[in-house]
């Protein structure tokens, strides 16, 4: 029987429409905000990316926030600001966006791939300590699904080698550690506001720290390499003089896009809630549904839930995770896998990673799917998601 098994012996799908795994959230006080923006002097280097970033610092309780064309720019920025050099090794995992990665390589510097903690899916502090060497400088954590990391362990296995730790949140704007927010507590966080995430910009990132040492360096970085403060220049005689001190970017994020930021954040403590109430219906529901896995909570964490990743049981299955993506498809569920490790990928084998590198890490890849989750979704979007999960996972249950 070819087509999934005829969409599973030809029944009518669970949805009429597709249902798509994320998607952002806007209203007509977003739409105005930008519009009054577009009616203004400013476009570009104008008062709302600096109204952006301070709200943004207050809201995550950081002395400082630098924001970006996006959160790439932003990782890469942040990279530069720590000093990472050919030569220089950066540890993070490979279950992440090849972004994470790949901003380690622009500086020359190269990425060291530490396995996860089976439970959690994200980095594994003791692989951390075991992969460290004389060429590391920093280390690279993911709040993969919005679950934050171990940042204690983390933090203290940094300070006790001399490391800088970039924290990737992408995934956890709003998340709490502790009781703590995500965003002031390692050296720098970098913050992502893709359409799928939790606040959008469009496109847009944002780095936070503590450190004026690292905000001054990302605020220059983001412009070129240049500088019009007298301070900082090696001479100011003519009052239009600015001066390119090193090689840096136009990573800039616009007025518009900083506007549209502004509105989100209004919004925040809404989303926030409605993406852990649609976990808790998926967690009630799957619980009792052998065939798969759903997410582990670190008790001290409250995560902001980027992602809710289901894991499957293979070993009650007939069949592998491609055949149930495809069967969900068919559905209408707009699944996903997050992430393939990212050194899986054909330009990382030419770098020379092994494929056999992080066993947990490559195990998980094969066996989780990601599940429609964002603020927009109802009631009746969850029970979709849940009746054609139920239905794929008994027509392959063993």
């Amino acid at each position: 029987m070819t087509g999934v098994e005829l969409a599973i012996h030809g029944g009518k799908p669970v949805r009429d429409t597709y249902l798509p795994y994320g998607k952002q959230t806007i209203d007509e006080e977003d739409i105005q905000t930008v519009i009054n923006v577009l009616e203004s002097d400013y476009l570009t280097t104008g008062p709302s990316i600096k109204s952006f970033e301070d709200k943004i610092a207050q809201y995550v309780e950081a002395k400082y926030a630098v924001a970006f064309s996006n959160g790439t720019a932003a990782l890469h920025a942040a990279c530069f600001a720590a000093g990472i050099n050919r030569g220089d090794e950066v540890i993070t995992t490979p279950i992440t966006f090849v972004a994470t990665a790949n901003c380690v390589l622009y500086q020359g510097g190269k990425p060291v791939f530490a396995d996860i903690d089976q439970n959690t899916y994200n980095i594994n502090p003791l692989c951390i300590e075991k992969l460290i060497t004389k060429n590391t400088k920093a280390i690279i954590p993911v709040d993969f699904t919005g679950q934050p990391v171990d940042l204690d362990k983390i933090l203290d296995i940094a300070k006790r080698h001399n490391l800088i730790v970039i924290e990737d949140a992408a995934h956890s704007f709003g998340a709490e550690y502790k009781g703590k927010k995500i965003g002031a507590l390692s050296d720098m966080t970098m913050f992502s506001f893709h359409p799928v995430k939790h606040i959008t910009t469009g496109e847009g990132g944002i780095i936070t720290t503590n450190n004026e040492k690292y905000y001054q360096r990302l605020i220059q970085f983001r412009s070129h390499g240049i500088t019009k403060n007298p301070m900082h220049m090696t001479t100011s005689d003519e009052p239009w003089y600015y001066e390119m001190q090193f090689l840096g970017y136009n990573y800039r994020m616009t007025d518009i896009q900083a506007a549209l930021g502004l509105s989100q954040l209004n919004k925040t403590g809404y989303f926030l809630a409605r993406r852990r109430q649609l976990a808790k219906m998926y967690d009630e529901t799957f619980k009792n549904i052998s065939e798969v896995v759903t997410p582990y909570q670190l008790p001290e964490c409250h995560s902001s839930w980027h992602l809710y990743i289901l894991r499957l049981n293979l070993n009650k299955l007939r069949v592998g995770r491609k055949e149930i993506y495809q069967a969900l498809l068919q559905e209408n569920i707009g699944v996903n896998v997050h992430y393939i490790p990212v050194y899986y990928q054909p330009y990382y084998q030419e770098l020379g990673y092994d494929k056999s590198f992080c066993p947990q890490a490559e195990k998980l890849y094969e066996e989780m799917i990601t599940l429609p989750l964002f603020p927009g979704m109802n009631e009746k979007d969850v029970e979709d998601v849940v009746t054609a999960v139920q239905k794929v996972v008994k027509y392959y249950g063993k």
